[in-house]
């Protein structure tokens, strides 16, 4: 499966959690839309109507504290994914260490906000959520599900109104990590859904 994430917007080489959740927000909304759309719209019992007397084969709920996290990317699918990442700055070219911060730690905010947090504390204080938060969608469960990362940069030819403003395209591609059955294969097939 290959689809594209957006992002328009302030990425500081140290985010808070607050800073990371407000990423976090822009992407659930994009794959908010993804889940609508085929070929996910057919598998919404894998998050919806989860009854604990009869687990599903799939849960792909995530509780941190009172919320609901709902990953594309994780091992309960056997999945992986590899990111190709477009960052356009407001910087002359090849200048990877500026005053907005160096490129890898702006990296290492952008996939700590696409990854399910690991606990409370990694949500802003207070933190409440939307009614359209629930489930909350993330793309993945870890970051350590990203088996291959390419970044290029160049000029965003913008006047910016924050030092750390950036535009993103994030070209994800997700791979199964193990051999499908027959009968798995016959499923996606009849469904016209391959997640790999």
């Amino acid at each position: 499966m290959r689809f594209t994430l957006t992002y328009t917007g302030s990425l500081k080489a140290s985010g808070r959690p607050d800073h990371k959740h407000d990423l976090r927000k822009k992407f659930h909304s994009q794959l908010k839309v993804l889940w609508q759309q085929q070929p996910l719209a057919d598998y919404k019992d894998w998050y919806e109507n989860q009854d604990p007397a009869t687990p599903a084969k799939v849960n792909l709920n995530r509780k941190v504290g009172s919320f609901s996290f709902v990953p594309l990317v994780s091992p309960d699918l056997d999945l992986v994914c590899e990111l190709q990442i477009t960052m356009l700055r407001p910087e002359p070219p090849g200048a990877l260490i500026t005053k907005c911060g160096d490129i890898d730690n702006r990296l290492k905010t952008l996939f700590d906000s696409l990854r399910v947090p690991k606990n409370e504390n990694e949500l802003p204080k207070g933190f409440k959520g939307s009614p359209d938060e629930v489930p909350f969608f993330c793309l993945l469960e870890d970051d350590n599900l990203i088996t291959a990362v390419s970044v290029r940069t160049d000029r965003y030819l913008v006047s910016p109104d924050v030092d750390s403003l950036v535009h993103l395209d994030i070209v994800v591609e997700t791979r199964l990590t193990k051999m499908l059955t027959k009968r798995e294969r016959s499923r996606q097939v009849s469904y016209g859904f391959a997640l790999a």
